[in-house]
């Protein structure tokens, strides 16, 4: 005797229909996102505004890294950018996701999604696709802030913009998976930014965005070598700060290879957390 489904079971979708959802909520994701102003203050325009007070700020002291003959060295600005754009990748991505997903459990709207042809993997990629989106238009508006607004120069080597290219990727992606399995931390929507916005702020600090890396406590960087942030900035510096500034990094290299490495193992566990971690509706609902 055959069993019939129940008239309310969700069809199941082809994987070209599931990527085909997944791309088509980019779109939307992305109206959403800058409908919300205080999800555009905080992930959007916080790197903007913190380098605006760290080029106004500490301008007087002079350049960073001079010579002892005061020579040399490189604005606060021209500095800050790397950890900068570092900061706006890490924001889009796990700040903005991990809350946005929190409050979308809170308010119903995955239990509704859930009983649509909606996949998990559409949903996932609706939810990069808009952090890549506007990832790239932040880090082009950024970049085009500091070159004409703060007067730093930009690299002319197409190398420096290769790496520039796959440290971004790597690392846009790797803070969006990190975001959607933060997402399942807070209890309730309400105490999601209690919850995220701490957690982000703390590997901001730690990892030479804020402060610079090579000052910090050498117990400290090694801390901050545990998550990707550091390896984003790292990243960043190698290529926006002149080559004499390696020597500032613990191992006195930019170590390019150690950066593409640890991103990859982060976007591996962000890839498998967010996977194993999502739920429509919380266990406990």
């Amino acid at each position: 005797m055959s069993t019939i489904a129940p008239a309310t079971a969700t069809p199941r979708t082809s994987a070209p229909n599931r990527l085909g959802l997944g791309f088509s909520r980019i779109g939307y994701e992305t109206k959403v996102y800058f409908r919300s102003f205080d999800t555009l203050f905080f992930t959007f325009l916080f790197p903007f505004i913190m380098l605006a007070i760290f080029a106004a700020a500490f301008s007087a002291a002079g350049n960073i890294g001079t010579e002892p003959d005061g020579s040399g060295g490189i604005s606060v600005g021209a500095y800050y950018l790397p950890g900068m754009l570092a900061a706006g990748m890490l924001l889009s991505g796990v700040q903005n996701l991990a809350v946005d997903i929190a409050m979308e459990k809170s308010d119903g709207t995955l239990k509704r999604l859930g009983g649509t042809p909606l996949s998990p993997i559409s949903y996932f990629i609706g939810k990069i696709g808009q952090v890549f989106v506007t990832g790239v238009l932040q880090a082009a508006l950024l970049l085009l802030f500091a070159r004409f607004a703060l007067g730093v120069a930009l690299p002319t080597e197409p190398e420096k913009w290769l790496t520039f290219a796959w440290v971004f990727v790597f690392g846009v992606i790797t803070s969006a998976l990190l975001g959607i399995a933060l997402s399942a931390l807070p209890r309730t929507g309400k105490s999601a930014t209690a919850v995220v916005i701490p957690i982000v702020l703390i590997l901001q600090f730690i990892s030479g965005v804020y402060l610079q890396f090579y000052m910090l406590p050498e117990w400290m960087q090694n801390v901050a070598s545990l998550f990707p942030l550091k390896w984003m900035a790292q990243g960043m510096r190698g290529v926006f700060l002149p080559e004499s500034f390696a020597t500032l990094e613990p191992s006195g290299a930019w170590d390019f290879g150690l950066v593409a490495l640890n991103l990859g193992i982060w976007l591996v566990i962000g890839l498998v957390l967010s996977r194993v971690t999502f739920r429509w509706i919380r266990k406990d609902s």
